[in-house]
């Protein structure tokens, strides 16, 4: 499906992105306190439902 070359571009890729993107995150956490309250729900939620399509998907295999 991908070459080992493309995994590797893809693992790291998304590894750095995630290290940024909590780096980023960690900066703005005062005001992401302030101005953003209860959207962890929101991101349970979104993983919850990722997952549960996931489920089903091999459920139904």
């Amino acid at each position: 499906m991908f070459s080992t070359g493309q995994l590797i571009f893809g693992i790291l890729f998304f590894v750095a992105f995630a290290i940024i993107i909590g780096y980023q995150y960690r900066k703005d956490l005062r005001l992401h306190k302030r101005y953003y309250k209860g959207t962890i729900w929101v991101l349970i939620a979104f993983i919850g439902f990722i997952g549960m399509i996931a489920a089903i998907k091999y459920i139904f295999m």
